[in-house]
């Protein structure tokens, strides 16, 4: 087991984001398009108010004048690499530079196995990353989903810059969109502290608790939580019986 890059908790063996962390990221890359189909609504004078199952509403029609920062977010351009950008840069920049860049980061670590000229078989770093739906936010997003677990592997300085980006960015694109993902209480307490404040997010696998941080992946939960019933029903079962 090693260190998560960016808490105190335990990654699994080989990767350097906890449950928790690594959840965020694939969350946020389920998140990402469907914002910006929203952002597309402000810059649309025709849009019709646009609603959706994160939990928010886009604006009902484009503001006046156009906000400069939708308009770069959904924008083509160019983001240095991961580590060229300093972390108090707060300056908005492309959605599809921000994860294209990131996707090339990747890919030129990913190794690629191959055979020259000769038959010689040999591994390199590949050249380009080739997302499978196109150059866009979309295609973008699916393919860093995809390559997320060996993108775990990476040294923890990469993944814990990885998770700042996506995160400051997808908040920066809500702030824009008012749109936020679904929080649903679950009926079972905490495991680790017993508070009653485990949450499911929208768009997240995993289980968390609001108070403690404990993540729990669903399978793990259903088994605490049938648990925890069976343990509530077996008082009234007995004095049941008793009468």
């Amino acid at each position: 087991m090693t260190a998560c890059a960016i808490c105190p908790r335990v990654a699994p063996d080989g990767q350097h984001a906890c449950l928790l962390h690594a959840d965020d990221l694939r969350g946020w890359l389920a998140e990402l398009p469907y914002q910006a189909r929203l952002l597309e609504a402000f810059v649309v004078p025709s849009a019709s108010p646009v609603q959706g199952r994160l939990g928010g509403t886009g604006r009902a029609h484009a503001p006046l004048p156009v906000d400069l920062r939708v308009l770069v977010l959904l924008a083509p351009g160019h983001a240095d690499p991961p580590a060229g950008r300093d972390e108090d840069d707060d300056e908005t920049v492309p959605i599809r530079a921000i994860l294209g860049a990131w996707a090339g980061h990747i890919a030129y670590h990913y190794p690629a196995a191959g055979r020259d000229a000769y038959g010689t078989a040999r591994t390199q770093p590949c050249s380009q990353a080739w997302p499978r739906h196109g150059e866009t936010i979309s295609g973008w997003c699916a393919w860093l989903t995809a390559y997320l677990p060996f993108t775990l592997t990476l040294p923890p300085a990469t993944v814990a810059q990885l998770h700042r980006q996506l995160g400051d960015l997808v908040h920066r694109v809500r702030d824009l969109t008012h749109a936020v993902p679904h929080r649903h209480p679950q009926g079972a307490p905490c495991p680790d502290c017993e508070s009653f404040a485990l949450v499911r997010t929208d768009g997240k696998w995993g289980i968390t608790c609001e108070a403690c941080g404990h993540h729990l992946e669903p399978d793990a939960y259903d088994e605490h939580a049938a648990r925890f019933l069976k343990a509530v029903q077996a008082p009234a079962t007995d004095q049941t019986s008793a009468a």
